[in-house]
């Protein structure tokens, strides 16, 4: 029977003797809920797991005799000392994406934003990975970027500025490579974050787009880690005002290009070819004629939004 109120300490005492094995702050906080353990807490904060996370972090630096201690670093996770020598019971994997949208589905969301945003103000064009040519197992794995963009200086640059760069050999066009996920964990974030990692090396910039963040302590910092060794920037689209949508971590910029893998993607993906032909025709005329994603307005992608039930909760 639990108590009639609860400290944060108490409450995840009580989950992880009931649940039996380790978990991260808010996966504490997310069972309490669940078990209607939260309701025993007094609480107004919009995120009472970091409070829950500070309090445990305290009580095992400066308590010796506290039940806690900590199981993992990264994910951070905590466990009960009485239970540390049984055994511990997995949950039960569900489906990770049980919505009824799929990644492709949320490209005419990225195609807005980066149509709009100042840092982009790209053309964006969807690759299908299922029309490359085959090739032994493994060959081409995390080859192909879910969709690839262009940055065009034409209207942003007068006609005489554009001369000059390209009579100094210099332009300001730049190529972007995006690998479009529905949810990112601590569970599938490296995993997500290296296939943006392989096939990003082609472009200027490289980006992971997703849609939910799990709101673990930690992750962010672990993307910060990611980011500062290998350059992948983050983006979080939001589905309810796309315009709202943030770079959470800027791409390193690659002033040199990987023309290696420019030319295997040519040769093996019919769309990324007709994407580069597209690119030089439009740097030839000045202007763009080249075929891309169509930036819908925002009447549109509400629509698409509401549609789908597309939505930036945690699924």
């Amino acid at each position: 029977m639990v108590e009639e109120t609860l400290t944060f300490l108490k409450l995840a005492e009580v989950v992880l003797e009931k649940c039996k094995r380790p978990l991260s702050v808010y996966e504490i906080w997310e069972e309490s809920k669940k078990q209607g353990i939260s309701d025993h807490v007094r609480t107004s904060g919009k995120t009472p797991w970091h409070s829950i996370g500070a309090q445990i972090y305290v009580e095992i630096r400066d308590n010796p005799d506290t039940p806690f201690y900590q199981q993992s670093k990264r994910p951070a996770k905590f466990y009960l000392k009485t239970l540390k020598e049984e055994k511990i019971i997995e949950p039960h994997k569900e489906k990770e994406n049980n919505n009824k949208f799929h990644e492709r589905d949320l490209h005419p969301l990225l195609c807005r934003f980066v149509s709009l945003n100042p840092h982009f103000k790209c053309r964006v064009k969807t690759i299908h990975h299922e029309i490359s040519k085959g090739s032994k197992k493994g060959f081409n794995e995390w080859l192909h970027p879910d969709l690839v963009g262009v940055y065009y200086p034409f209207e942003d640059y007068k006609d005489v500025t554009l001369r000059i760069q390209q009579s100094l050999s210099l332009s300001s066009i730049k190529l972007f490579s995006f690998e479009m996920k529905i949810s990112l964990n601590f569970g599938n974030l490296r995993q997500y974050y290296f296939q943006a990692v392989s096939n990003s090396t082609w472009a200027n910039e490289g980006y992971l787009v997703v849609l939910n963040m799990a709101d673990e302590p930690d992750l962010l910092d672990e993307v910060r880690r990611l980011n500062n060794s290998f350059g992948i920037g983050l983006i979080k689209l939001n589905p309810e005002n796309i315009h709202e949508s943030e770079i959470l971590f800027q791409s390193r910029v690659n002033t040199e290009l990987d023309w290696d893998t420019i030319d295997r993607l040519v040769d093996n993906n019919k769309e990324f070819e007709d994407f580069m032909q597209d690119v030089v025709e439009d740097i030839q005329l000045g202007k763009i004629k080249g075929s891309y994603d169509i930036s819908f307005d925002d009447e549109k992608i509400y629509e698409l939004v509401k549609n789908m039930g597309i939505s930036g909760n945690i699924s």
